[in-house]
């Protein structure tokens, strides 16, 4: 369903004054039916929500957008946890960490926090409970907030997952654009929160694992409905929607990076392609270890989480 017919189906609801209060119920319902997993450390004042598992080596992981520290715990945490010390972060704005600058959260703006912002929120909370410095690891958007941790703070090593380093042409389009807008921020989201269903939501999914399946049980563990808390989607749209400007600063800087780097890619994403990302990439940072996977989707460490594991491996050799 396009982002159009999402905003138009609700206009009915809105009409009748009821979007607010439909929007608390489903906000409170979200949050009673998917807690927080971990632990909730306060970092200036800011709520960062961490998962910690496992011993050995630190293994920051970094989810990506319209996405929670969930991505991790459905089944790749459990999978690492005998040799790696794996801690899973909330992004700022998503989950049930907050934001750096209150300003952002307001809803008539359309400002949000840079990678560069996120990497240091995130960075400041592994302070707390972290070890000496850390394999970083991040998916798609919060592969970016990687990076950014990378050019900026100590980090032993890089694990990308279709991650979002350069830049792109065109827009990321018109649902992106609404949602990410001072009036849409104040009148368009409140509207999806209230009206989004849970079958929309399941679209959404198996769109973003396409062409491969949704695992089994997937959805219920993921927590989709946090995405839809009306902060949280102002949130994600402004980071996403703005991102482009912070990409292209960011990748001036790549050449720098000297730490062991392992890419794992699916030929098959869309999302984020591979000959977009993952190889101009690669021809800047000629070192980087890249693995393509045969007709896979933009989520590599559930359709081939071997090939992912293999890569942390790696990395975590390299390191030592």
């Amino acid at each position: 369903m396009s982002g159009h017919r999402l905003i138009a189906g609700g206009v009915a609801t809105l009409l009748t004054g009821g979007v607010a209060r439909r929007a608390m119920r489903r906000e409170s319902a979200a949050e009673a039916a998917y807690p927080p997993q971990g632990k909730i450390l306060d970092v200036g004042g800011v709520p960062v929500h961490a998962v910690v598992r496992g011993t050995g080596p630190d293994l920051v992981m970094i989810h990506g957008a319209s996405g929670n520290l969930r991505e991790f715990t459905f089944d790749l945490i459990s999978r690492l946890q005998d040799r790696y010390r794996c801690i899973a972060f909330d992004r700022p704005g998503l989950g049930y960490t907050g934001r750096p600058d209150p300003a952002y959260a307001a809803a008539w703006t359309s400002r949000a926090e840079t990678p560069e912002e996120q990497a240091a929120l995130l960075a400041r909370a592994y302070a707390q409970i972290g070890a000496g410095p850390p394999i970083v690891l991040g998916h798609s958007f919060g592969g970016t907030v990687a990076l950014a941790w990378a050019l900026d703070h100590p980090a032993r090593a890089l694990v990308l997952l279709a991650a979002a380093a350069m830049e792109w042409e065109g827009g990321l389009g018109p649902l992106y654009a609404v949602t990410a807008s001072a009036p849409g921020g104040a009148l368009a989201v409140p509207v999806l929160t209230a009206t989004v269903t849970d079958a929309q939501l399941g679209d959404i999914t198996r769109r973003i694992f396409d062409p491969d399946p949704v695992p089994a049980g997937y959805e219920a563990h993921i927590g989709a409905p946090l995405t839809l808390r009306r902060a949280s989607l102002r949130a994600n749209a402004r980071q996403v929607n703005g991102l482009k400007p912070h990409i292209i600063r960011m990748q001036a800087r790549y050449p720098g990076l000297t730490l062991p780097i392992e890419w794992v890619h699916g030929d098959a994403d869309t999302i984020v392609p591979a000959q977009i990302h993952a190889h101009p990439f690669r021809a800047r940072v000629p070192h980087t270890s890249l693995t393509m996977l045969d007709g896979v989707g933009h989520m590599p460490h559930h359709a081939r989480t071997e090939a992912v594991i293999a890569a942390i491996d790696r990395a975590a050799a390299a390191a030592t």
